[in-house]
């Protein structure tokens, strides 16, 4: 069971990911965007929009990397450098969510919470199989 623990825990960043697309992908909708985003400037508007496409596009690759790659994101030097990435990039959105949005409520708390959640899960498989691997 060891063994396959960090097989089983990059399956479930695969979907944590992929949680993440449906959850951008909604953005339009939940934050009324057709309505809000009419107050900046052409290319604000266009500007937010294409980067939240794009992350929509990296955390799908992401998804799609944890769970056809499993082996291969555990075992070489260039999936352990995406394993790693992996991992910091939600740690950067961890401490991201301090820096620009600093607003005491329970969602924002969660969202951090949830950001923290994201970055064990991609550091624990890396470093599991790199403890392995010694």
């Amino acid at each position: 069971m060891r063994q396959n623990l960090p097989e089983l825990l990059l399956y479930a960043c695969g979907v944590y990911n992929l949680l993440f697309v449906v959850f951008h992908a909604l953005f339009w909708r939940l934050f009324k965007w057709h309505k809000q985003l009419r107050k900046l400037k052409t290319y604000n508007r266009a500007i937010v929009q294409i980067l939240n496409l794009r992350l929509i596009y990296v955390l799908g690759v992401f998804g799609a990397l944890c769970l056809a790659y499993p082996a291969e994101l555990l075992s070489a030097s260039l999936g352990h450098f995406i394993l790693g990435s992996m991992a910091v990039f939600w740690l950067g959105r961890l401490i991201e969510q301090f820096v620009f949005l600093p607003i005491n409520t329970r969602p924002v708390y969660s969202l951090a919470l949830i950001f923290f959640l994201g970055t064990l899960l991609h550091a624990f498989p890396l470093l599991l199989s790199l403890l392995h691997a010694s």
